[in-house]
Protein backbone atom coordinates (compact mmCIF):
# COMPACT_ATOMS: atom_id res chain seq x y z
CA UNK A 1 0.00 0.00 0.00
CA UNK A 2 1.57 3.37 -1.26
CA UNK A 3 1.79 5.88 2.20
CA UNK A 4 -1.07 8.49 3.24
CA UNK A 5 -0.64 11.47 0.76
CA UNK A 6 -0.25 15.43 2.66
CA UNK A 7 -2.15 18.52 2.11
CA UNK A 8 -1.34 21.95 3.36
CA UNK A 9 -3.78 24.68 2.88
CA UNK A 10 -2.30 28.33 3.40
CA UNK A 11 -5.29 31.26 3.54
CA UNK A 12 -7.36 33.25 5.77
CA UNK A 13 -11.37 33.06 6.21
CA UNK A 14 -12.21 30.96 3.32
CA UNK A 15 -9.59 28.43 4.26
CA UNK A 16 -10.62 27.56 7.05
CA UNK A 17 -14.42 27.88 6.24
CA UNK A 18 -15.59 30.27 8.28
CA UNK A 19 -19.45 30.27 9.04
CA UNK A 20 -19.49 26.69 7.69
CA UNK A 21 -18.64 23.12 9.09
CA UNK A 22 -15.02 21.69 9.06
CA UNK A 23 -16.04 19.33 7.21
CA UNK A 24 -17.43 21.84 4.32
CA UNK A 25 -14.80 23.90 4.13
CA UNK A 26 -12.96 23.40 0.72
CA UNK A 27 -9.75 21.98 1.88
CA UNK A 28 -11.54 19.29 3.70
CA UNK A 29 -14.30 18.67 0.94
CA UNK A 30 -10.78 18.59 -1.55
CA UNK A 31 -9.84 15.65 0.54
CA UNK A 32 -12.69 13.74 0.49
CA UNK A 33 -13.04 14.09 -3.63
CA UNK A 34 -9.54 13.31 -3.93
CA UNK A 35 -10.11 9.66 -1.63
CA UNK A 36 -13.17 9.10 -4.58
CA UNK A 37 -10.68 9.42 -7.27
CA UNK A 38 -8.42 6.97 -5.50
CA UNK A 39 -5.90 9.26 -3.82
CA UNK A 40 -5.09 8.70 -0.43
CA UNK A 41 -4.65 12.01 1.53
CA UNK A 42 -4.92 12.76 5.53
CA UNK A 43 -6.58 15.35 6.65
CA UNK A 44 -5.57 18.77 5.53
CA UNK A 45 -3.35 20.52 7.80
CA UNK A 46 -4.61 24.16 7.66
CA UNK A 47 -2.91 27.19 8.49
CA UNK A 48 -5.18 29.93 8.55
CA UNK A 49 -7.18 32.74 10.16
CA UNK A 50 -10.17 34.95 9.83
CA UNK A 51 -8.48 38.54 8.93
CA UNK A 52 -5.73 37.40 7.99
CA UNK A 53 -3.71 39.37 5.67
CA UNK A 54 -0.61 38.16 3.67
CA UNK A 55 2.11 39.65 6.72
CA UNK A 56 -0.29 37.90 9.39
CA UNK A 57 0.11 34.87 7.07
CA UNK A 58 3.79 34.76 6.93
CA UNK A 59 3.91 35.09 10.77
CA UNK A 60 1.41 32.35 11.67
CA UNK A 61 3.52 30.28 9.08
CA UNK A 62 6.54 30.33 10.96
CA UNK A 63 4.86 29.65 14.19
CA UNK A 64 4.44 26.17 12.94
CA UNK A 65 5.90 23.46 12.90
CA UNK A 66 5.42 21.18 9.33
CA UNK A 67 6.43 18.45 8.08
CA UNK A 68 9.46 18.11 6.10
CA UNK A 69 7.50 18.17 2.76
CA UNK A 70 3.84 18.02 1.50
CA UNK A 71 2.22 16.66 -2.09
CA UNK A 72 -0.05 19.22 -2.25
CA UNK A 73 -0.36 22.83 -0.97
CA UNK A 74 -2.93 25.90 -1.60
CA UNK A 75 -2.53 29.44 -1.20
CA UNK A 76 -5.49 32.01 -1.06
CA UNK A 77 -4.72 34.72 0.48
CA UNK A 78 -5.58 38.55 0.06
CA UNK A 79 -9.05 39.71 0.43
CA UNK A 80 -8.15 41.33 4.20
CA UNK A 81 -5.36 43.40 2.65
CA UNK A 82 -7.66 44.81 -0.10
CA UNK A 83 -10.45 45.39 2.79
CA UNK A 84 -8.03 47.13 4.65
CA UNK A 85 -6.53 49.05 1.91
CA UNK A 86 -3.40 47.71 1.69
CA UNK A 87 -0.94 48.81 -1.14
CA UNK A 88 -1.03 46.24 -4.10
CA UNK A 89 3.12 46.80 -4.30
CA UNK A 90 2.54 45.55 -0.90
CA UNK A 91 0.77 42.50 -1.55
CA UNK A 92 2.82 41.76 -4.56
CA UNK A 93 5.73 41.18 -2.53
CA UNK A 94 4.42 39.26 0.45
CA UNK A 95 2.62 37.12 -1.83
CA UNK A 96 5.78 36.30 -4.06
CA UNK A 97 7.36 35.33 -0.96
CA UNK A 98 3.97 33.33 0.15
CA UNK A 99 4.46 31.25 -3.12
CA UNK A 100 7.83 30.39 -2.79
CA UNK A 101 7.29 29.06 1.08
CA UNK A 102 4.67 26.85 -0.48
CA UNK A 103 6.68 25.72 -3.53
CA UNK A 104 9.64 24.40 -0.97
CA UNK A 105 7.08 22.82 0.63
CA UNK A 106 6.17 21.38 -2.02
CA UNK A 107 9.29 20.01 -2.49
CA UNK A 108 10.25 22.66 -5.13
CA UNK A 109 7.74 20.51 -7.81
CA UNK A 110 5.63 23.81 -8.48
CA UNK A 111 2.85 21.89 -9.97
CA UNK A 112 1.96 20.44 -6.61
CA UNK A 113 1.05 24.00 -5.60
CA UNK A 114 -2.01 25.40 -6.74
CA UNK A 115 -3.22 29.03 -5.80
CA UNK A 116 -6.71 30.19 -6.29
CA UNK A 117 -7.95 33.63 -6.77
CA UNK A 118 -9.54 35.89 -4.28
CA UNK A 119 -13.28 35.72 -4.03
CA UNK A 120 -15.68 39.02 -4.94
CA UNK A 121 -17.06 39.62 -1.31
CA UNK A 122 -19.06 42.84 -2.81
CA UNK A 123 -21.58 40.85 -4.38
CA UNK A 124 -22.74 39.42 -0.86
CA UNK A 125 -25.79 40.84 0.99
CA UNK A 126 -22.56 42.08 3.75
CA UNK A 127 -21.52 44.64 0.89
CA UNK A 128 -24.93 46.21 0.39
CA UNK A 129 -24.37 49.78 1.69
CA UNK A 130 -20.53 49.45 -0.09
CA UNK A 131 -19.57 50.28 -3.79
CA UNK A 132 -19.95 47.08 -5.55
CA UNK A 133 -18.50 48.62 -8.97
CA UNK A 134 -15.21 49.86 -6.17
CA UNK A 135 -14.84 46.53 -4.86
CA UNK A 136 -15.26 44.51 -7.88
CA UNK A 137 -12.32 46.58 -9.01
CA UNK A 138 -9.58 46.31 -6.16
CA UNK A 139 -10.21 42.59 -6.13
CA UNK A 140 -9.75 42.34 -10.26
CA UNK A 141 -6.37 44.22 -9.42
CA UNK A 142 -5.13 41.88 -6.84
CA UNK A 143 -6.00 38.54 -8.62
CA UNK A 144 -4.28 40.29 -11.36
CA UNK A 145 -1.00 40.43 -9.49
CA UNK A 146 -1.63 36.88 -7.59
CA UNK A 147 -2.47 35.37 -11.18
CA UNK A 148 0.56 36.66 -13.14
CA UNK A 149 3.26 35.88 -10.19
CA UNK A 150 1.31 31.94 -9.94
CA UNK A 151 1.99 31.99 -13.97
CA UNK A 152 5.94 32.76 -13.28
CA UNK A 153 6.80 30.37 -10.82
CA UNK A 154 4.91 27.59 -13.09
CA UNK A 155 2.26 26.81 -10.57
CA UNK A 156 -1.65 26.03 -11.19
CA UNK A 157 -4.17 29.04 -10.61
CA UNK A 158 -7.48 28.40 -10.38
CA UNK A 159 -10.24 31.01 -11.20
CA UNK A 160 -12.79 30.90 -8.71
CA UNK A 161 -13.46 34.45 -8.83
CA UNK A 162 -15.80 34.63 -11.87
CA UNK A 163 -18.03 31.32 -10.13
CA UNK A 164 -18.21 33.31 -6.60
CA UNK A 165 -19.82 36.64 -8.44
CA UNK A 166 -22.67 34.12 -9.06
CA UNK A 167 -23.83 34.73 -5.88
CA UNK A 168 -25.38 38.49 -6.57
CA UNK A 169 -28.24 36.21 -7.74
CA UNK A 170 -27.78 32.91 -5.76
CA UNK A 171 -28.25 33.48 -1.91
CA UNK A 172 -27.64 29.35 -1.81
CA UNK A 173 -23.39 30.54 -2.21
CA UNK A 174 -23.34 32.64 0.68
CA UNK A 175 -23.15 30.99 4.25
CA UNK A 176 -25.55 32.64 6.69
CA UNK A 177 -23.36 35.38 8.03
CA UNK A 178 -24.26 37.31 4.63
CA UNK A 179 -20.42 36.99 3.60
CA UNK A 180 -18.39 34.21 3.02
CA UNK A 181 -19.11 31.45 1.10
CA UNK A 182 -21.53 28.18 1.84
CA UNK A 183 -20.19 24.39 1.71
CA UNK A 184 -22.61 24.96 -1.41
CA UNK A 185 -19.63 27.03 -3.25
CA UNK A 186 -16.88 25.76 -1.61
CA UNK A 187 -17.48 22.13 -3.33
CA UNK A 188 -17.90 24.20 -6.38
CA UNK A 189 -13.90 25.16 -5.53
CA UNK A 190 -13.02 21.66 -4.82
CA UNK A 191 -14.13 20.14 -8.06
CA UNK A 192 -12.21 22.38 -9.85
CA UNK A 193 -9.32 22.01 -8.00
CA UNK A 194 -9.58 18.55 -8.49
CA UNK A 195 -8.81 18.75 -12.42
CA UNK A 196 -5.66 19.96 -11.99
CA UNK A 197 -4.09 17.83 -9.75
CA UNK A 198 -3.56 14.87 -11.78
CA UNK A 199 -0.08 14.77 -11.57
CA UNK A 200 -0.48 13.25 -8.08
CA UNK A 201 -1.30 10.39 -9.36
Amino acid sequence: MSPLKTYLALGDSYTIGEKVLLKDSFPYQLVQLLRKNSLQFTAPEIIAKTGWTTDELLSGIEKMELLPAYDLVTLLIGVNNQYRGRATENYSQEFTILLKMAIQFATQKPKQVIVLSIPDWGVTPFAANRNRQEIAEKIDAFNAINKTIALDYGVNYVDITTGTREAATRKDLVAEDGLHPSSVDYARWAEKIVTRISPLR
